[in-house]
């Protein structure tokens, strides 16, 4: 019987010990299930972590690149500015001479066309007073000028301009040579004649037929006969020579002398 019994014992102690061996290591299978989802999660998590990490990082760097890209940006606008700027400040200067300089030519237009009209007067009591050469011509011209004084569609400068060219004309008659026909009053008849004028200094005719010759003296304002056997010969060749019919050679020409004062 106590054989038996302790068998039992030994038994039930058996049971008992594989039961608490068996929830033991259920409950260890469990803490280990545990720990590993908690592993599991932890590295979950790093590795996002370090997903944010990576994406912040390249966002730092894109952001860094176009701040640089601005920044040289700027740079480029602040020099771009200065320049603007030294360019302003010269165009300022040249509005403020440019409009000094319209003050002054608003002034000098008023002040132009009283210089027109005095000096179209002056150069008609010039040609009046000179010798008497291609006189239509001239007072037509002179005629011309003054009607342009009051043409509101011509400026004072295109005024001004024609009435220099018509001075320069003038000047040049005192330079060459010329010949033309014309008629003339001789002796109370009307003869056709052919002048020669060298410059200013004589004006001489000579009647087609070559019979009479005169020149004019300024200083009587009148036509004087010439000898034909002194002046006719070198009339006749002036007029020659003037038209490009012979060459250029000294002439013997009645010419004013000049008068002590």
């Amino acid at each position: 019987m106590t054989t038996h019994r302790l068998k039992n014992v030994l038994i039930a102690a058996l049971v008992a010990s594989g039961t608490l061996l068996g929830a033991a290591a259920t409950v260890q299978a469990n803490s280990l299930d545990s720990i590993l989802e908690v592993g599991q999660e932890k590295n979950q998590a790093a590795r996002e972590s370090q997903q944010r990490i990576d994406r912040l990082a390249d966002e730092a760097r894109d952001l860094l690149a176009d701040y640089k890209a601005v920044m040289k940006q700027v740079d480029g606008l602040k020099v771009y500015n200065n320049r603007l700027e030294k360019q302003i400040a010269n165009q300022e200067r040249r509005i403020a001479d440019i409009e000094e300089s319209i003050n002054d030519v608003t002034v000098i237009q008023r002040q132009m066309t009283p210089l027109v009209i005095r000096m179209i007067d002056g150069l008609e009591q010039f040609v009046q007073l000179d010798v008497p050469f291609n006189l239509d011509e001239r007072m037509e011209r002179i005629e011309f000028l003054r009607s342009n004084v009051d043409r509101s569609d011509l400026t004072v400068a295109e005024k001004f301009r024609q009435v220099l060219e018509a001075y320069n004309i003038e000047l040049q008659y005192g330079r060459g040579m010329e010949t033309y026909s014309d008629t003339i009053e001789v002796n109370g008849v009307t003869r056709d004649v052919d002048f020669l004028r060298i410059g200013r200094v004589a004006l001489v005719y000579q009647t087609t037929d070559g019979e009479e010759s005169g020149v004019w003296n300024n200083e009587t304002r009148s036509w004087e006969p010439l000898s034909a056997g002194d002046y006719a010969n070198a009339i006749r060749k002036g007029v020659r020579i003037a038209k490009k019919q012979a060459t250029i050679e000294l002439l013997n020409m009645p010419v004013a002398a000049p008068e002590a004062e």
